[in-house]
C-alpha cells in the first residue's frame, strides 16, 4: 500500500511538473515524453534496487544518466536540462524511500515549486538573449553595440562577436538584453516565432534566455 501511495504521488508530481509547467510554457512534445520516460524508468528501478546497500551508489549513478543523454541527443537548453534533473529527481526521491513520508512529499514538492518560480515569465522576464547575422561586417564594438540596440529595441548588456566575415561582409554575434517593461508584457501574451537559424539584418534567431 505504501508503495502504491508513493508511485501515486510520483506520478502527481511529474504531472504537474510536466503538464503544468513544461508544456503550457515551452510546447515541446518531445521533451514531454523524455520527462515522463525518465521519470517513470527511475522510479522503477529505484523501488526494485533501492535497498540501504546501494541506495546512494543507484542514486549518483542514475544522476550521471542524465549526462549520457545530454550528450547522444539533440542539443536541448539549459531550462529543459533543469526539467531533466527535476524529473530524474523526483523518480528517485519516491523510488529510494518505498514509502511516503513528510520529507520526501516535502522535498518532491520542492523541487516542482523551484521550477514553477525560476522557469516563470515574471522572473526576469524583460531579459533575453538572441544570436543575430547582420548583414554588415563590424570591427568597432561601440557601432555593434548602437546598432543591436536600436535593432533589438532595447538595452544591450553584453555582446560577443561569433564570426566576423570581411570578405562577405556579415557578422554573427551573440547579445543579451533588457527589453522595456511594456514590450515585455506584451511579448508574454504573444508566441514567439520559430527559427532554425541565425538570419541576415532585421530577421534574427530566438534562442532562450539564460
Amino acid at each position: 500500500m505504501d508503495h502504491l501511495l508513493i508511485v501515486l504521488i510520483d506520478l502527481a508530481s511529474i504531472t504537474v511538473l510536466t503538464f503544468g509547467l513544461y508544456f503550457p510554457r515551452h510546447h515541446r512534445r518531445d521533451l514531454v515524453v523524455a520527462y515522463l520516460g525518465v521519470n517513470v524508468g527511475v522510479l522503477a528501478v529505484a523501488m526494485v534496487l533501492g535497498s540501504s546497500a546501494v541506495g546512494v551508489g543507484l542514486g549518483l549513478g542514475l544522476f550521471g544518466v542524465l549526462s549520457i543523454i545530454r550528450l547522444r541527443s539533440d542539443e536541448i537548453a539549459q531550462h529543459e536540462v533543469a526539467y531533466y534533473f527535476a524529473a530524474l529527481a523526483l523518480g528517485l526521491l519516491a523510488g529510494l524511500t518505498g514509502a511516503p513520508s513528510v520529507p520526501t512529499v516535502a522535498l518532491m514538492s520542492l523541487v516542482v515549486a523551484t521550477l514553477f518560480v525560476g522557469d516563470h515569465r515574471a522572473l526576469l522576464g524583460r531579459h533575453r538573449q538572441q544570436t543575430v547575422a547582420l548583414d554588415t561586417a563590424y570591427t568597432d564594438e561601440a557601432a555593434l553595440r548602437t546598432r543591436l540596440a536600436a535593432l533589438l529595441g532595447g538595452r544591450v548588456t553584453y555582446l560577443s562577436v561569433r564570426h566576423l566575415d570581411l570578405v562577405n561582409d556579415t557578422t554573427l554575434v551573440e547579445v543579451r538584453y533588457v527589453v522595456p517593461a511594456g514590450r515585455a508584457a506584451a511579448d508574454s501574451r504573444t508566441v514567439a516565432p520559430t527559427a532554425t537559424g541565425p538570419t541576415l539584418g532585421t530577421r534574427i534567431e530566438q534562442v532562450p534566455a539564460s
